[in-house]
């Protein structure tokens, strides 16, 4: 698996989400409902809900937000609402691969402003099944360069599962099973390794290279469908190389 095959967006795709400020708080705000609603709202016993939170914290969210959003997901605090997860298949243009995750309490919503986004840039809805099979879950965790070395990782968490570790950028990206997440992450924590996220995105198992003309609709379209209030996750399978990647800046 290459590093750069897989992550070279990165950090493209984290400017995207920065620039977007509000939205990305109401984006994190909701998965700690999701996550209090789930697993509870004590975050040593709930798993999901202790990374949720770890990463709005990363990201500057009011530490009132948060206990608040906890509150409405456990139930302790009247206002939540009752989230429910959705996916939406499509490619963008260029033949690009599109998995779209929603987090939505109105599914007729939610379907609408995906449909319209994919329609006026250029992509196309597709039936279930016939993009998600391009996907898996995996396990990523995100460790800044400035706080660890990669010996240091392995050395600390390699017994607790973790299969591959790559530089992108500032950070690294530790990769292992799903179920091995909370395994490696607190291995790391054990040995005072901070750690920016724990996830288990979907990683496409092919890549789709892009030339300039194409990764400017291919970008415009996941800043729209990122844009909608409903949208989650955007997943997609395509690469920009790093020279192609120089001409779009």
């Amino acid at each position: 698996m290459s590093g750069h095959s897989k992550w070279a967006t990165t950090k493209h795709k984290k400017a995207i989400i920065d620039s977007r400020r509000g939205k990305l708080f109401a984006k994190l705000i909701k998965a700690i409902e999701v996550a209090a609603r789930t697993g509870g709202a004590d975050p040593t016993g709930n798993p999901t809900l202790y990374d949720a939170i770890q990463k709005a914290r990363k990201a500057s969210v009011p530490n009132d937000n948060i206990e608040r959003a906890v509150k409405r997901g456990s139930g302790a605090e009247a206002g939540g609402a009752d989230w429910q997860v959705q996916m939406y298949e499509g490619y963008a243009p260029g033949g690009v691969a599109v998995l779209i995750e929603c987090l939505t309490d109105n599914r007729n919503r939610a379907a609408g402003e995906v449909r319209t986004a994919m329609g006026k840039n250029g992509g196309n809805m597709a039936d279930a099944g016939s993009v998600a099979y391009m996907f898996e879950r995996r396990g990523v965790i995100l460790v800044s360069t400035t706080d660890s070395t990669e010996d240091a990782i392995l050395n600390a968490a390699l017994d607790a599962g973790i299969e591959e570790v790559n530089v992108v950028g500032e950070n690294f990206v530790i990769l292992c099973q799903p179920s091995d997440v909370v395994e490696v992450r607190s291995a790391l924590q054990t040995t005072g390794i901070d750690y920016e996220s724990a996830e288990t995105p979907f990683i496409a198992s092919m890549q789709v290279q892009l030339d300039a003309e194409s990764a400017k609709k291919v970008i415009k379209l996941i800043e729209a469908l990122e844009d909608c209030d409903d949208v989650q996750n955007v997943y997609a399978n395509f690469d920009i190389s790093d020279e192609v990647m120089a001409e779009l800046e």
